[in-house]
């Protein structure tokens, strides 16, 4: 098991109340982990702390990225929301924390 960080970064942008958040490997080799390892019920169990509405996947295999919308995330959008910090790259960040098996356990 490693943090997500190990095998990729990511990108992220906001618009409205929806965040996008893209991962990207690092190496094209560690594409399928990902694509294994994100799906949308383990991001959205792993931003369960926060109230997301709908989380939909899109796979960009040619990029090597997943990326991912998240719609109601941002507590009614960046500028009206009463929480700190609750933007993409917040959620990008938190995201990379998320610890996923990439097979290299012995």
């Amino acid at each position: 098991m490693r943090p997500l960080r190990a095998l990729a970064h990511v990108r992220t942008g906001d618009k409205g109340d929806t965040s996008q958040v893209s991962v990207i490997a690092y190496d094209a080799a560690d594409y399928p982990t990902l694509v294994r390892a994100l799906t949308v019920e383990r991001v959205r169990r792993h931003l369960s702390s926060l109230s997301v509405g709908s989380v939909q996947r899109y796979e960009l295999p040619r990029l090597g990225a997943l990326n991912f919308v998240l719609e109601r995330a941002l507590g009614g959008g960046v500028t009206r929301s009463v929480t700190l910090d609750a933007h993409g790259k917040t959620l990008g960040a938190q995201l990379l924390d998320l610890e996923i098996d990439d097979g290299t356990a012995g």
